[in-house]
């Protein structure tokens, strides 16, 4: 029994004998004689290709098989033409839209850290930010200035007399400058004591070498006590904020919250 590949059926032999006169009347080669070809394969022995007629004017080969025509490649051997409805090339467009970020806010070039940032000299050169606070005798905040961490004490001295609000509540016209001020000795610096006498205001600066840290503590302790309150904000404890105005924003909510209390008491 043998299979034939092209038409799929299957062929079964019964074993009867003919003569080879009866075999060349019905156009079939005789008993005991191989079929011609070049393969001598017993279907198709007149083509004598195992598979059937191959494909005229074609040279594509898959080992001993000839292949079919292929009709989707062009002539030149390369892609035909796009078919009509095609979708067009992208034109050109306008300046980009994207820009570098970092949790999710958008941030200037050179300005990694976030604004009003300096290495810090007390947590090993980290990026950090200074907190400038004046306050009243009771420790009310009147202002204050964010600089970066390693900006020294004296340098936003001026600024952040300036920087105090008029302040009512009593008769008369609202006063804007202290008749005293106290200070550590990070602001001993002849500027600074300058910058007092010409607004008015009496300087009562620790001078270094000269007298003790000991007994400054008597005065400057509200201003301590100022910075342990705005440290109870988990906002401010560590700085999360990349920009300086949210920043800046919550400074001033927690002087706000810390004035709120005093008036009603709550310390």
């Amino acid at each position: 029994m043998f299979r034939d590949l092209t038409s799929g059926r299957v062929v079964v032999g019964c074993g009867a004998l003919a003569s080879a006169g009866a075999a060349e009347a019905e156009g079939r080669p005789p008993q005991g004689v191989e079929p011609g070809g070049a393969d001598r394969h017993p279907v198709c022995a007149e083509v004598g290709h195992p598979l059937g007629d191959a494909a005229a004017g074609d040279g594509l080969r898959v080992g001993r098989d000839l292949l079919a025509a292929a009709a989707g490649v062009a002539a030149g051997g390369g892609l035909g033409p796009a078919p009509p409805g095609a979708a067009p090339a992208p034109a050109g467009g306008g300046a980009d839209r994207l820009g570098p970020g970092l949790a999710r806010q958008r941030r200037c070039p050179g300005q990694k850290g976030g604004g009003a940032t300096g290495p810090n000299p007390t947590d090993r050169g980290r990026a950090g930010t200074k907190r400038h606070l004046i306050t009243d005798r009771r420790g009310i905040p009147l202002a204050f200035l964010l600089t970066g961490a390693n900006v020294h004490d004296s340098v936003p001295f001026e600024e952040l007399l300036d920087a105090v609000p008029p302040i009512g509540g009593k008769p008369g016209r609202p006063r804007q400058r202290p008749d005293k001020l106290h200070a550590d000795k990070a602001s001993d610096h002849r500027r600074c004591r300058r910058a007092c006498h010409r607004r008015g205001i009496k300087p009562r600066i620790a001078r270094r070498g000269v007298e003790s840290g000991q007994r400054l503590g008597r005065h400057r302790w509200v201003v301590e006590r100022t910075f342990a309150w705005m440290s109870r904000f988990r906002r401010l404890t560590i700085r999360y904020e990349r920009r300086l105005d949210i920043h800046h924003a919550f400074t001033s909510l927690a002087c706000s919250l810390i004035c709120l209390n005093a008036l009603q008491g709550r310390f």
